[in-house]
C-alpha cells in the first residue's frame, strides 16, 4: 500500500513539473517558429537562388566585355532614380536592418527588390563590392514584411526579420551556421537573442537546400598544409590577427570618410554617383586589370594559392570605398574577406608561410573585425576552409575582436559589453 501511494506521489510530481515547465505550450511555440522559419527558409532561398544567378551572370558578362566599364556613371543614374521613384531618398542599407531588429523600424517591401536590382547593375557595370550585406538588407526586408504579413506581435517581427536575414545570407553563400548565429549576433554585441536560434536555424538550413537546389555552388577553400599547432605558430597567428585588426579598421574608416568626401563636394545624388562612377572606370583603366571590380572571389582564390598581388589589399580598399560611397550599391563583407585574404597571402610571402593557411587566418580576422561577430567569424572558417585548422582560427578571431576595439561597418551596431572589462557600456560603433 505504502508502494503505491509512493509512486501515485511520484507521478503526481512529474505531472506537476510538466505543468510549471508548460512543454505542451513550449511544443507549440516551437512548431510555430519551425512553420514560421521554413516558410521564411522557402521563400528567402528561392530570392537569394535568384540573386545569386543575377550576380553570376553579371560577372561573367562583365568579364567578356571589358568595355561596359564606361557604363558605371550611366547606371548609377539609373540607381539613384529607382531609389527616389521609391521615396527612398536617405538609404541606410544594412543599418536600417539593424535598427528594425533594435527598435522595430518598419522596413519597407520596396528595399528587397530595390537592392536586388541596384547590386546586380553595380556588379554589371564594374563596380568594386560584395553581395551579402545586399543580402542581409533583401532578407532583413522580406522576413520583416513576412511578419506583417502572418500579423506577428514587434518581438516576434524582429526573429522573423533575423529569419530572413539568416536565410538570404545562406542562400548566397551556402554557410548555414554563419548565417544564423550572424544574424543574432550582430546587433547588440554581446547580447545574442537566442529565442531566435530554433527559427534562424530552421530558416539557414532550409534556405541553404533551396538554393542549392536551384543552382547555389558552395564556395570552398582548400587549406591542405596545417602546421602542428606550437608555441611559434601561435606567436605568428597572432601577429597576423593584430595586423587584420589594424587593416580592418583602416577599411570602416576609409568608407565612412569616402561617404562623407562625397556627400560634402556634391550633394547632388545623381551627380556624386556619377562622379564616382566616372572615378572608378579611370582608376579600373589606369591599373591594367579588372582585379579589383565586382566581388573579386577569383582574387580570393589567387591567395590561398600565394599568387595575389602585394598590393591588392589596398587597392580593394580603396575601389570599394570610392564605390560604396558615391552610392553604389551591394555590400562590404566579401570585400572584407578579399581585404583578409591578399593580406594573409602578402603576409605569408614576406615570411614564407603557407599562403592557404594565412588566408583563411586573413579572411577570419577581418571579417570579425569590421563586424564584430567573433561566432559568425570562426563559423565562416569552418564552412569555408574546414574544421583542421581549429585553433589557428579561434586564436586569429579573438584577437581581432579584441584588437579592433570599437570599429564596424554598421554605425547602428551597439557594444553592449566592453570588448576589454567585464563593464557594461552599451555603446554605439565609431
Amino acid at each position: 500500500m505504502k508502494e503505491n501511494n509512493s509512486e501515485s506521489s511520484t507521478v503526481k510530481q512529474i505531472m506537476e513539473q510538466i505543468q510549471e515547465a508548460n512543454l505542451l505550450g513550449q511544443l507549440r511555440v516551437l512548431l510555430r517558429w519551425v512553420l514560421l522559419g521554413s516558410i521564411t527558409g522557402v521563400v528567402v532561398g528561392v530570392i537569394g537562388a535568384m540573386f545569386y544567378h543575377g550576380i553570376i551572370w553579371a560577372t561573367d558578362f562583365r568579364t567578356e566585355h571589358d568595355y561596359i566599364i564606361l557604363g558605371l556613371p550611366f547606371a548609377g543614374l539609373l540607381i539613384v532614380f529607382l531609389y527616389r521613384l521609391c521615396k527612398d531618398y536617405e538609404d541606410k542599407g544594412t543599418n536600417l536592418v539593424i535598427k528594425s531588429i533594435q527598435a522595430g523600424e518598419n522596413l519597407p517591401i520596396t528595399k528587397a527588390p530595390l537592392i536586388f536590382i541596384s547590386t546586380i547593375l553595380t556588379h554589371l557595370f564594374g563596380g568594386s563590392t560584395g553581395r551579402e550585406s545586399a543580402a542581409l538588407q533583401m532578407g532583413g526586408s522580406i522576413g520583416y514584411n513576412l511578419g506583417k504579413l502572418f500579423r506577428l506581435k514587434e518581438g516576434n517581427v524582429k526573429i522573423i526579420t533575423m529569419c530572413g536575414m539568416s536565410a538570404a545570407f545562406s542562400a548566397l553563400f551556402g554557410t548555414p551556421m554563419t548565417a544564423a548565429f550572424m544574424a543574432m549576433e550582430i546587433e547588440n554585441v554581446g547580447i545574442m537573442y537566442y529565442s531566435a536560434l530554433v527559427p534562424c536555424v530552421i530558416s539557414a538550413l532550409i534556405a541553404s537546400g533551396v538554393s542549392k537546389y536551384l543552382g547555389l555552388v558552395e564556395e570552398t577553400f582548400a587549406v591542405n598544409v596545417v602546421p602542428e599547432f606550437s608555441l611559434y605558430n601561435a606567436v605568428f597567428t597572432g601577429i597576423l590577427a593584430i595586423l587584420c585588426a589594424v587593416v580592418s579598421v583602416l577599411f570602416c574608416n576609409v568608407l565612412k570618410l569616402s561617404g562623407r568626401t562625397y556627400k560634402k563636394l556634391f550633394s547632388n545624388p545623381y551627380l556624386r554617383i556619377f562622379v564616382g562612377g566616372c572615378i572608378v572606370s579611370a582608376l579600373t583603366f589606369a591599373s591594367g586589370t579588372r582585379l579589383y571590380n565586382g566581388a573579386g572571389i577569383n582574387v580570393i582564390e589567387m591567395a590561398v594559392k600565394g599568387e595575389a598581388p602585394y598590393i591588392a589589399f589596398l587597392l580593394k580598399i580603396i575601389f570599394t570605398a570610392l564605390t560604396l560611397g558615391a552610392g553604389y550599391k551591394g555590400g562590404e563583407i566579401v570585400p572584407a574577406l578579399y581585404i583578409g585574404a591578399t593580406f594573409g597571402c602578402l603576409y605569408s610571402q614576406l615570411l614564407g608561410f603557407d599562403p592557404a593557411l594565412c588566408a583563411a587566418i586573413g579572411m577570419g580576422a577581418l571579417f570579425c573585425g569590421v563586424t564584430n561577430c567573433p561566432i559568425s567569424s570562426l563559423f565562416i572558417c569552418f564552412e569555408l576552409f574546414g574544421f583542421k585548422g581549429m585553433p589557428y582560427y579561434l586564436l586569429a578571431v579573438a584577437l581581432s575582436y579584441t584588437f579592433s576595439g570599437y570599429s564596424s561597418l554598421y554605425s547602428s551596431q551597439k557594444i553592449v559589453y566592453s570588448k576589454f572589462h567585464n563593464k557594461y557600456v552599451n555603446r554605439d560603433t565609431k
